[in-house]
């Protein structure tokens, strides 16, 4: 099946010579294959009751484990030069440490040859939140042996794959891991420490630094990707503008300016009152922050909306209120999530990095930007998304505006090619560009996959 979608009258927009495009996924949420690996925290979470929304897990997710030749030649069709997949540490390293699972590696040497073949660079994630559930069991993030563990895992698939793989990305969006998985509890590992989660941060950013040594070490370029997200206060009283800084440090700042500085930034907003220490201090040891800074070569940014910030009310835990972006702009469309769509936003989250970071900003790839949109096959077999088409076709344009005002981006990769196991929505949104029947795990591609298709070949010119 073949299908042609137009660009909007105003034409095509431009970007430079050896632009990178692909598409990602990740593990948990395509592979399936569970019992072919060890256990993660994230086959825990979905054992427990109420956790994921439909009460599905990532047994069988997309089979992508079984599928990758259907799911690789999808990709030749969109004439991909990269895919971002991330590799489950548990797959290989059932504990997360000692014994190797071989059949794991197998199946990523299959995968990473099917793509070399076929032209298209892979671009693994060391680490998209599927912690092995024994590491969880002694401290998962809470603890720096993690951090060491993990510089162990990085040097196991380096020796392994490093000859067919140039390009890696440590972590993806510790950020989220962070806040989701260990403040609030809504996401694996589940648990809702609040500030106390903020060691997390630290040793995220440790075992980034550790793999980091490892993977520059044999040659290879390394990333790490973090959601970012500009934040604006909703008025310009003095609360709402410390409050809308006390998020951006929180979400942005946090693990950017370790990187990109060798500093975390002012944290006294989440400083004990009485101590004037946040839960991070006790964790941070000499050198820690020099192994920090410099560590990557570019920076992987995830963007999906932006964040308006309002002041707390009295007696809150947090120093910022995050108010509802359509409240106050009830003309933004949404997507199937409920997410602002504001292309604009990765405009303005470009250039404010730009221009807060200046000479230290290192090239930039898009690694993750999509929407989530329901959508079945009609009867021929068709699956029109014109909202995702709308989407993606507003945010390359913001991204070629970016480029033209001087970022340095080499790299945009659509999240995802497929319809996936949705973390704690399970299987209710669909993000890909390729409709996935879970039941019978026929793939059909989406209007929008031929629209990807064509704004690719168009680019290249």
């Amino acid at each position: 099946m073949s299908l042609s979608v137009e660009y909007p009258d105003q034409g095509s927009p431009s970007f430079p010579p050896g632009f990178q495009w692909g598409v990602a996924t990740a593990s948990f949420q395509v592979e399936g294959a569970t019992q072919e690996r060890g256990a993660s925290i994230w086959d825990s979470f979905c054992r427990l009751p109420g956790r994921i929304l439909d009460g599905s897990s990532g047994q069988v997710a997309c089979d992508h484990y079984h599928r990758f030749p259907e799911d690789v030649a999808m990709m030749v069709e969109l004439g991909l030069s990269a895919y971002r997949f991330s590799i489950a540490w548990p797959r290989v390293l059932p504990l997360g440490y000692g014994r190797v699972n071989t059949v794991g590696l197998d199946f990523y040497d299959r995968l990473i040859d099917a793509l070399c073949a076929a032209g298209i660079q892979p671009v693994p994630t060391l680490y998209h939140w599927d912690l092995p559930q024994a590491l969880s069991d002694a401290g998962g993030w809470l603890s720096r042996d993690t951090a060491e563990r993990f510089g162990d895992y990085a040097r196991l698939v380096v020796d392994r794959f490093g000859d067919r793989v140039p390009r890696w990305i440590t972590l993806n969006e510790p950020f989220v891991h962070m806040a989701f998985g260990y403040a609030f509890g809504v996401h694996a590992p589940g648990q809702a420490l609040m500030l106390d989660a903020l060691p997390v941060a630290h040793h995220q950013l440790l075992a980034h630094a550790r793999a980091s040594e490892v993977l520059r070490a044999a040659g290879h370029e390394v990333l790490l990707t973090n959601n970012c997200t500009p934040v604006s206060p909703v008025d310009d009283a003095p609360d709402t503008v410390a409050a809308a800084a006390a998020y951006d440090t929180l979400h942005n700042r946090l693990f950017l300016d370790p990187l990109l500085l060798g500093e975390y930034p002012d944290l006294s907003a989440y400083a004990d009152p009485e101590t004037g220490r946040t839960p991070l201090d006790r964790v941070i040891r000499d050198g820690d922050l020099a192994a920090l800074r410099g560590s990557v070569d570019a920076l992987g940014v995830n963007y999906y909306n932006p964040t308006l910030a309002a002041a707390p009310a009295p007696g809150d835990a947090l120093p910022f209120a995050l108010p509802d972006y359509t409240e106050l702009f009830p003309e933004t469309p949404l997507t199937g999530f409920g997410w602002p769509v504001v292309p604009d936003g990765l405009h303005a989250l470009l250039t404010s990095l730009r221009d807060r970071y200046g000479p230290a900003l290192p090239p930039v790839h898009i690694t993750e930007n999509g929407c989530s949109y329901p959508g079945e096959p009609d009867a021929n077999g068709v699956v029109a998304d014109p909202d995702r088409v709308a989407y993606l076709d507003g945010h390359l344009r913001a991204l070629a505006e970016a480029i033209a005002d001087g970022v340095d981006v080499r790299g945009y990769y659509a999240w995802s090619l497929l319809d996936n196991f949705e973390w704690a929505q399970g299987y209710t949104q669909r993000f890909g560009l390729v409709h996935v029947d879970f039941a019978t795990q026929a793939r059909t591609p989406k209007e929008s996959f031929f629209w990807y298709r064509d704004a690719i070949a168009r680019a290249r010119g």
